[in-house]
């Protein structure tokens, strides 16, 4: 027997080894595999964040350029000036496009405000006559399953009663309309069931969620954007600053030349009592008001759902010019504010 044992004719020991052996090294392949998964992605994520280094590296790179030209032009007599006259000119223009961009939001978020409420009474109206039909269609359901049930126990009980041996012919009739009761009490459970889904899908919807505000009131609000950018363009008419901020907005680095000493101060002169003339809020309302019922009548729109109207339609009329500003100035045409993105009008206007 001794002699027998190690060529595995009794017991099992050599017999269970290899499995164990196979499953250990299956075991070893398989996290090997998953360990050259994570060491992949890990290289991969490792070259991204490089590539986004490199990037924001070239980006700083560029930014300390850009700050160092600006020391340059700041420190020298004859480009300081005008670089202060250049960012003079971007404040105002960004004056402008604040002022209309706090029209915009203020009043958006009162139309919002008016718009959910409606939205919220009317869907409380709706959820409550989809309550009313639901629940009158559950009693209708339970009503029509209790009137089924009984009469299928009525159809048993008359089945079970005809047991005599003068009822045999008279049983085998009865007995084939149970199926058709059947199938009707299984309709009549359907029916409840789907009645009681839907008073719970009712109760979950509730009154819905708020889509946004209409795309009239997206129109009215950016009409109103509109007419408030003609109506800062108005109050500058008499002035070149609208075109100067124009020109100072194209292009990020101070290039241009606006003259000597006197001339630079007279312009930053200029620009100050600008700005403290855009943010006068006297007869704005009124003005941005009438204004806007002139573009309500001339906007048309690309499609049904746009919200931006056509530029050309937004064309001034003739005649539309400044009335007021500074005196002994040829009062110039007042541009078309949408055609020539003034104040930035389409970052601002809603979509």
């Amino acid at each position: 027997m001794k002699a027998l044992k190690p060529f595995g004719l009794f017991g099992n020991n050599s017999a269970a080894q290899p499995p164990s052996e196979d499953g250990r090294v299956v075991e070893l392949f398989r996290s090997r595999a998953e360990l050259r998964k994570q060491h992949d992605e890990l290289a991969e994520q490792v070259q991204r964040m490089r590539d986004r280094l490199k990037q924001q590296e070239g980006a700083t790179a560029r930014v300390q350029e850009m700050i160092e030209a600006l020391e340059k032009r700041l420190e020298s007599a004859d480009t300081g000036l005008s670089t202060l006259v250049f960012y003079h000119l971007r404040a105002l223009w960004g004056d402008g496009r604040e002022i209309i961009s706090l029209l915009v939001q203020d009043l958006a978020a009162k139309q919002e405000e008016r718009e959910r409420k409606t939205f919220a009474l009317e869907g409380n109206r709706r959820q409550f006559q989809q309550r009313k039909d639901s629940e009158q269609q559950l009693r209708q359901a339970e009503a029509a399953i209790v009137a089924a049930r009984q009469q299928l126990a009525a159809l048993d009980a008359r089945i079970a009663g005809l047991n005599k041996w003068w009822q045999r012919w008279q049983r085998p009739k009865v007995v084939a309309q149970r199926p058709a009761t059947q199938a009707a009490l299984a309709a009549a459970d359907g029916a409840l069931h789907a009645a009681r889904a839907r008073c719970e899908q009712i109760e979950k919807a509730g009154a819905g969620e708020f889509p946004g505000i209409s795309v009239e009131s997206k129109r009215a609000i950016n009409l109103a954007a509109i007419a408030c950018a003609e109506v800062l363009c108005l109050r500058l008419a008499r002035t070149n600053l609208v075109a100067a901020g124009r020109a100072a907005m194209a292009t990020r680095e101070a290039s241009e030349y606006y003259g000597d000493l006197a001339a630079c101060v007279s312009i930053m002169s200029d620009i100050v009592k600008a700005r403290n003339l855009l943010k006068q809020r006297a007869g704005i309302t009124q003005e941005v008001a009438a204004r806007t019922e002139r573009l309500r009548s001339t906007a048309s729109y690309l499609g049904e759902f746009e919200t931006v109207p056509i530029p050309e339609s937004c064309a001034v009329s003739e005649g539309d010019v400044i009335t007021h500003g500074s005196q002994g100035v040829a009062a110039g045409k007042l541009p078309n504010v949408l055609a020539e993105d003034t104040w930035d009008l389409f970052k601002v206007l809603l979509r």
